[in-house]
């Protein structure tokens, strides 16, 4: 009998980033920040011109799933996703790969030692920098969670420490159509029985990012 076999290979492609500010000794904070389900990353990063400054670098790494969200060949408008839950484990190690590589791309041109590092997640974009800030090799200051969730596999008891250091923050809209109350309830529970800290900042809104919320976060 003759068997179908499945193997993996790893295989040199490009990634794209987008970046608001210059990379220079001057900057005092990098935002790595990473964009939500069928979102692009330069679209994404036009959320962040509310929060420019010149000693913040802003870094908006693009997923490397890309498809069409609508219409067909080149009529259709395109997204990038980071992950599906086909080969889900080898789709979050390559890009905690790749996000790790960017890190240490940014960090050749500037000095970590002199800069704040924030990681922010919208919507898809959650579970992607909760995944790096564990299971990379990124060094963060803060962590902060828009209008998404932890990842349910995250081991809370090995990392309390790391996320207690991390200045955890979960940012909702009060109207976001994809945050059921009972499952917001549940990711506090849970949290609160593994000894995380964590605030909660709340805003008039829908699944969206919103600039008052972002230059709060920033100040």
């Amino acid at each position: 009998m003759i068997t179908q076999q499945e193997y993996h290979i790893t295989v040199p492609r490009s990634a794209r980033y987008v970046t608001l500010g210059e990379m220079n000794n001057d900057i005092r904070e990098v935002w790595f920040v990473c964009h939500g389900y069928g979102q692009l990353a330069r679209f994404f990063m036009q959320h962040f011109t509310a929060i420019a400054a010149p000693q913040r670098l802003i870094v908006a790494p693009e997923a490397l799933s890309r498809f069409y969200l609508s219409g067909v060949g080149g009529s259709g408008r395109i997204g990038a996703t980071w992950m599906t839950r086909e080969d889900r484990l080898t789709e979050i190690a390559d890009y905690i790969a790749y996000l790790d590589t960017l890190y240490e791309d940014v960090f050749s041109r500037i000095k970590r030692e002199q800069v704040k590092v924030h990681l922010l997640g919208f919507s898809q974009g959650t579970a992607t920098v909760c995944r790096w800030a564990t299971a990379g090799k990124v060094a963060a200051d803060r962590l902060i969670l828009w209008a998404g969730a932890a990842p349910p596999e995250l081991d809370l008891n090995a990392h309390r420490d790391l996320l207690n250091r991390l200045d955890l923050t979960f940012v909702l809209g009060d109207q976001d159509e994809y945050a059921q109350p009972e499952q917001v309830a549940q990711q506090e529970e849970w949290l609160q029985q593994h000894g995380i800290n964590f605030r909660n900042i709340r805003f008039e809104g829908k699944h969206q990012m919103d600039g008052e919320v972002l230059k709060r976060l920033a100040k």
